[in-house]
Formats: C-alpha cells, sequence, structure tokens
C-alpha cells in the first residue's frame, strides 16, 4: 500500500480506503461488511469513511462495532463521518452549530470512538453563516473530540470563504475537499481546485472512481438484473440515467475502448480506472467500496497499475474520454 499525506496536514492516508455508502447496513449483511473490512485492513488500508446520513446512521453502527471488535490499535486507522443530513425536523439538518455538535456526538456513539479523524460538512448550507460553522468545527478540534475537518462537494469560492473566515478570527481551517472524481467527472477536481492545492493546502478524500460502477464494464451490455446500484436503488433516478440512459450510452462506448487500453497493460477497467484516479498527484486517496471480499482484494492490486500509467498512455485514454479540462493561467 502507499500512503499520503492529506494535503499539507501531516496526516498519512493510504492511497485506496474504503467506504460505507450504500453498502453498510443496508445493501450487505454485517459479517461480509466485516469481512470487507478486515480484508480492506490487511491489505494497508488505513481509512474507512462513512456519515450520519448513510443508511440513516446504521452504515455508522455497523462500521462501529467492526472496529470495536477488530482490536486495532486507535492509531493504525482513520475513521471519518460526515454532517448534514441527519433527520427531517428543523435541527437535525444543515450546519448550524447545535447539529454539527450534535451529530458529532452522535456519531461518536455509533462508531464507538472517542474521537472523529475527520469530521466533514457534506453540503454548504447557505442558511447558516459561514463563521458559525467554521467555529463549530474549530471548537470541537479544541476539544479533541475532531482531529481535523473539512468539506464535501463544496465549490472552490465556498472553501476559501471557510479558510478566510477561519484565518480572520484565528480558528481552525478546513484541510480536505471529498469531491466526485473519476474519468467522466474531472472538472471540480482538475481545474476549479488546481489553485487551491497550491494555495491552502488541500487535500482530497474522492468518492465514486468507478463513476457508480460505469467504469467496471458491468454495464456494457446494459444493466445487469438485479446487480447494479441503477436497478437496485430505486431512489436514485439520476443515477439511472447517468449509468444505462441515454448519456450513459455514449460514455459505454468510451468504456469499451478503455477496457482495451487495460488489457493492453495487462488489468481490468476497475484497477485501471483506479490507478487513473490515484495518477493524479492532488487526490490523497480513493474511496473504494465493496459487496464482496474478493472485490476489496481486487481493488487493492490498482496500486500496482499506477505505474504503467506512462505519459503516452495516459495520453490514448485522454484521447479516447475527450473530457481533459482546460486550465488557465494567469
Amino acid at each position: 500500500m502507499e500512503y499520503r499525506r492529506l494535503g499539507r496536514s501531516g496526516l498519512q492516508v493510504s492511497a485506496l480506503s474504503f467506504g460505507a455508502w450504500l453498502t453498510f447496513g443496508k445493501q450487505v449483511g454485517d459479517t461480509t461488511a466485516q469481512d470487507c473490512m478486515y480484508a480492506a485492513y490487511d491489505a494497508g488500508v488505513n481509512f474507512f469513511d462513512n456519515a450520519e446520513v448513510y443508511a440513516d446512521g446504521q452504515a455508522e453502527v455497523v462500521m462501529g462495532d467492526i472496529l470495536h471488535k477488530s482490536g486495532w490499535s486507535r492509531d493504525t486507522f482513520v475513521v471519518s463521518s460526515k454532517v448534514f443530513w441527519g433527520g427531517s425536523k428543523p435541527n437535525q439538518k444543515g450546519l448550524s452549530r447545535k447539529h454539527v455538535v450534535e451529530a458529532c456526538h452522535a456519531a461518536l456513539r455509533r462508531l464507538r470512538v472517542d474521537y472523529l479523524d475527520l469530521y466533514l460538512c457534506h453540503r454548504p448550507d447557505l442558511n447558516t453563516p459561514m463563521e458559525e460553522t467554521v467555529r463549530a468545527m474549530s471548537d470541537l478540534i479544541a476539544q479533541g473530540k475532531v482531529l481535523y475537518w473539512g468539506t464535501s462537494e463544496w465549490s472552490a469560492q465556498e472553501i476559501m470563504e471557510a479558510y478566510s473566515v477561519a484565518r480572520q478570527y484565528n480558528l481552525v481551517p478546513p484541510v480536505v475537499e471529498q469531491p466526485q472524481y473519476n474519468m467522466f467527472h474531472r472538472d471540480r477536481v482538475e481545474k476549479e481546485y488546481y489553485k487551491l492545492y497550491r494555495e491552502i493546502g488541500l487535500g482530497t478524500t474522492i468518492w465514486s472512481p468507478l463513476a457508480s460502477g460505469l467504469l467496471t464494464g458491468k454495464y456494457n451490455n446494459g444493466a445487469p438484473a438485479g446487480e447494479s446500484r441503477a436497478t437496485a436503488h430505486p431512489e436514485l433516478g439520476w443515477l439511472s440515467d447517468l449509468l444505462i440512459g441515454e448519456k450513459g450510452q455514449a460514455r459505454v462506448e468510451k468504456v469499451k475502448q478503455l477496457a482495451t487500453v487495460a488489457g493492453d497493460l495487462g488489468t481490468n477497467m476497475p484497477r485501471l480506472a483506479l490507478a487513473w484516479c490515484l495518477k493524479n498527484p492532488n487526490v490523497s486517496t480513493v474511496i473504494t467500496g465493496a459487496s464482496k471480499v474478493q472485490q476489496v482484494k481486487d481493488n487493492m492490486e490498482a496500486i500496482g497499475v499506477i505505474e504503467k500509467l506512462t505519459p503516452e498512455v495516459m495520453t490514448t485514454i485522454d484521447q479516447i474520454l475527450d473530457n481533459k479540462p482546460t486550465i488557465t493561467m494567469f
């Protein structure tokens, strides 16, 4: 396993990490969840991602039980939670001081840990003053309940506002953003955040590296019945359209071409897609998910593919994708 610093912080996270979205507490049983986490940890994974909204908190309960039973030393793993969608009542969602603090305490109970290594604001909250949210996060860090804080799916402008507020009031600034990033979703990580890596040392824990399964090649001949997120989660209508709708079909054709590149490199599409994300030096860690132990083991082998992604191979991939962001230098 390769380990990378989380942006400019001193925290080191495994290049490949493991997350609970759509699986823990919902898609897979507790025993399978445990086996997958153990397989990831044995492969060198030290970062486990979660959120209060995943399976309405049950994903954190499952992960907390596994961590409690594992016997792993607390200094050998990093665990996160994200705050925004905690419930349907007024003070159970958003980034008010009340919800941020209460959600942190609830996550600590569910995950059965004394502190969160990472605590992320799952979306921006336009109804709460930025100073209120930043101060709440900073206070949790001062109390030892959180070590580092950050954001997820915030714009570069919103991240810079939080950073500036922290500096203005001598508070702790955010150090990490968790954005979507994959071969088909590039602009935010490669273009919008471009200056933030250098100016504030932003780290990234990217999600959906396989474009919700599209980059595994499983949709090359249509959606597999009962096996895909597009069919297994009817509430994710946007995801179904992305994968098997009109937009999805155009992308499937590109996946087929990419599969040829993967074959020429002696690997498969999932590993190629993961390695491609890791090739970006501004990616601190790639969050993977799995419903089977073998998927975990297969994903971990992506580390060995990174060195095969020569400039020539990367150029070929860009030609197939035809979506490389143009960065304007001033």
